[in-house]
């Protein structure tokens, strides 16, 4: 995959970075929002599928990029379809950070290091290229003024973006009402991007734990209110200690 298409990924990144304070809005879905992003990237690629709920490696051969490769290898590794909602769900840590140190390598940010209070250090990321950040917002805002059915890859940041919660970020107020809730509308126009988007917002509501009912055995009823235990996760990725996996993503 050539460095002249961003990934998505990286324009949900983008979107959610604050140029007034360097921030990145919704910190605490963002994690989940990316991990999907990686998913409808690689459905893009044609490396991945959806089968019902649940996603299947079709081409396990790499894209090039080491972060989605990453990805992909451990998806391979399961062996076997795994739910959307239990990957998306995975422990996400420092993801948010790879990508921004990956944008900082790509110079598409630059960072500015802080203070918290005075004391704490802080590290807040610029947009070195405003342009490219208006043009990701004006595809969204195209689809939503004009009504015309987005191409997949927009309609999967817009349902990417409802999911983790950038509608009052990008459109707040009052006066954006009907642009969030169009927002909202545009992840009917692409399956892998509502799949994953569903997943977000399920993780987030909690539905992403609930354990599901399995039969009984057989000649024994169940005990009242009893439940199966839940799929088990393994092979859900970890992320690595800070750092380590931003070095993989240098190109």
């Amino acid at each position: 995959m050539g460095r002249s298409r961003r990934t998505l990924p990286e324009e949900l990144l983008l979107l959610a970075l604050d140029p007034a304070t360097g921030t990145t809005a919704q910190p605490q879905s963002l994690d989940l929002g990316l991990a999907g992003a990686q998913l409808v990237e690689l459905a893009l690629a044609g490396r991945i599928a959806p089968d019902g709920d649940r996603i299947a490696v079709v081409v396990p051969r790499p894209t090039g990029d080491p972060t989605l490769d990453c990805a992909l290898e451990l998806l391979r590794r399961r062996g076997a379809p795994v739910r959307a909602v239990h990957w998306i769900g995975g422990p996400r840590l420092g993801l948010r950070q790879t990508y921004l140190s990956h944008l900082e390598r790509c110079g598409m940010v630059a960072a500015v290091p802080g203070q918290m209070c005075g004391v704490l250090p802080t590290t807040r990321y610029q947009a070195t290229d405003n342009d490219i950040s208006r043009e990701i917002r004006a595809r969204l805002d195209s689809a939503i003024r004009t009504g015309v059915p987005p191409d997949p890859r927009t309609a999967a940041l817009a349902a990417l973006a409802h999911a983790v919660g950038l509608g009052k970020h990008l459109y707040p107020g009052n006066e954006g009402r009907s642009s969030r809730s169009r927002l909202r509308d545009l992840i009917r126009h692409d399956p892998m991007g509502g799949l994953v988007a569903h997943a977000v917002m399920d993780v987030q509501s909690g539905a992403a734990v609930q354990p599901r009912r399995g039969p009984a055995p057989a000649g024994r009823p169940p005990a009242p209110g009893a439940r199966s235990a839940p799929e088990p996760a393994r092979g859900v990725p970890m992320q690595p200690r800070r750092g380590s996996m931003a070095r993989a993503v240098a190109h």
